[in-house]
């Protein structure tokens, strides 16, 4: 399991920070190569991580995803395995949520994804296959009141991924997807921490939860190579809740 994704070449997007962070470092203890694309990497990040492939770009532009992808895939010599990690929260009832907020909850966490598979396709089929893992949410399998916008977006990421999964898999491409519930990241502290009711906010996450505690992001990495990597090769389509019970809680 140490080195099972030995020569791989792998490229996570929203690697700076959280869940795709947590799966760069995971993929290069295993052996992975690694190629990072986010928006915008923190001060000191590509000291801190010098074997790994940095590639700006907002997975939102796909003309700055192409040339990403391109980047990467051509430092590496090709590209085995796409993780889309990069996403935006939208915390907004419907009454309140106005179409910028909307559009780009869908560009980021729905377009975005489709630009980069759309853009590695072509290495991957060069490569002969390879693996896909969509990063969804557990609010693309239960509704939650207030995310209208981050719910759509990452459903209809999981229908993207199933039907990727259709019609790829006779080129021995994989395409699955981790629905994440809470997860403790800058994104999930950045929706309560702020608030007059922190701590109440706080519990009321916890309590949505049967095992009552939100996920880590090295939890979520786990599941995301385990999708990714040879023991699930005859997995393919599949959505996994990775959410410590909120889907049927």
């Amino acid at each position: 399991m140490s080195d099972e994704l030995r020569g791989r070449r792998l490229l996570v997007t929203g690697g700076g920070s959280g869940i795709g962070l947590a799966v760069a470092r995971l993929a290069e203890q295993r052996g992975a190569r690694v190629a990072v694309l986010d928006r915008a990497f923190p001060e000191g990040f590509a000291g801190a991580h010098p074997d790994w492939l940095l590639c700006q770009a907002d997975v939102a532009d796909s003309a700055a995803v192409n040339a990403a992808v391109d980047a990467a895939a051509r430092t590496l010599g090709g590209l085995d395995i796409v993780v889309n990690s990069a996403g935006v929260d939208c915390e907004a009832r419907l009454d309140a949520l106005d179409d910028a907020a909307w559009a780009r909850t869908l560009a980021v966490n729905l377009s975005g994804p489709m630009y980069v598979c759309r853009a590695a396709l072509p290495h991957l089929r060069a490569n002969g296959g390879g693996a896909v893992v969509n990063v969804a949410s557990a609010a693309a399998l239960v509704p939650l009141a207030g995310r209208s916008a981050y719910a759509a977006s990452k459903a209809g990421l999981v229908m993207f991924g199933k039907t990727l999964a259709a019609e790829w898999a006779g080129e021995r491409i994989r395409v699955n997807a981790v629905c994440p519930g809470a997860v403790d990241t800058p994104l999930l502290r950045g929706s309560y921490e702020d608030r007059a009711d922190a701590d109440e906010a706080e519990r009321a996450i916890r309590s949505r939860y049967a095992l009552g505690r939100v996920g880590q992001a090295d939890e979520m990495a786990e599941a995301i190579l385990f999708l990714a990597g040879p023991s699930a090769a005859f997995i393919t389509g599949v959505a996994l809740a990775v959410d410590g019970g909120r889907s049927w809680h």
